[in-house]
């Protein structure tokens, strides 16, 4: 606090500019609250405020953590939120929002702007959609249009044909496949867009748990794919967003 009284006195007095400030801004200290370290200043770095990842945190964690975001005016966006967290969160701020295939809850102070470039959400099976969620909730809740277009993976790839106009209009597509992840180098070899591809841990023992459908989209040989690790639905959709931020 004492920093920042600092820093507002210099800009007040003309010793330093607003941008000199800001970029100072983006190094003060997190909050310390025992069993985690609140970054509340990561917004003015990357963007994008602090996201809670609920998995491995009890219920009363994650609402402290929410809490204290809140007290600054930040928006909160939790990931791999199961009901009795979202529940537990609901009681403490009302405002809470869930979307339960996404596993996802937010709290909303302020609306993000909205990019203009389309982002598809591509699955291949039924099986990829809560991964293929995570991925959509994440892109439209930083401010980014998204459609969908699931369970046209490779079985039946004339699904995917019937469909190629959506993938010819969008910005970025991200494709969600388990298995032996092949439908994104099918799509990567149809378009000339940006391909973030997310392999799931659909599938039977040889699969590995999702590790046969990463090596394949890793080994692709259709250019412009990138991967992300197997699930990562939000990190797929966080990049998805940088790239319709820039292109927007």
């Amino acid at each position: 606090m004492e920093k920042l009284k600092q820093l507002l006195e210099g800009v007040k007095e003309g010793q330093i500019s607003v941008e000199q400030a800001m970029k100072a801004l983006e190094k003060l200290p997190y909050e310390d609250i025992g069993f985690a370290k609140i970054d509340h200043h990561r917004v003015l770095r990357r963007g994008i405020p602090e996201v809670i990842f609920c998995e491995g945190k009890s219920s009363d964690q994650v609402v402290k953590i929410a809490q204290h975001m809140l007290m600054t005016g930040s928006n909160v966006m939790g990931t791999r939120a199961n009901i009795e967290t979202f529940n537990k969160v609901k009681k403490a701020i009302p405002e809470a929002t869930y979307y339960e295939k996404a596993r996802i809850f937010t709290v909303e102070c302020k609306k993000n702007h909205l990019n203009k470039g389309l982002i598809a959400v591509v699955s291949a099976g039924t099986s990829d959609i809560p991964i293929s969620e995570e991925a959509a909730v994440t892109c439209e809740i930083f401010g980014n249009r998204v459609e969908r277009l699931y369970d046209v993976g490779v079985a039946g790839i004339h699904r995917l044909f019937m469909n190629i106009d959506l993938l010819e209009k969008a910005q970025v597509i991200i494709v969600v496949a388990g298995m032996e992840g092949a439908l994104a180098s099918v799509i990567g070899g149809l378009v000339d867009k940006p391909i973030i591809a997310v392999p799931t841990s659909v599938g039977y023992g040889a699969n590995f748990n999702g590790l046969s459908a990463l090596l394949a989209m890793l080994n692709s040989c259709a250019g412009g794919i990138s991967v992300v690790n197997i699930d990562n639905g939000f990190g797929a959709g966080f990049i998805a967003h940088q790239i319709n931020t820039i292109g927007g």
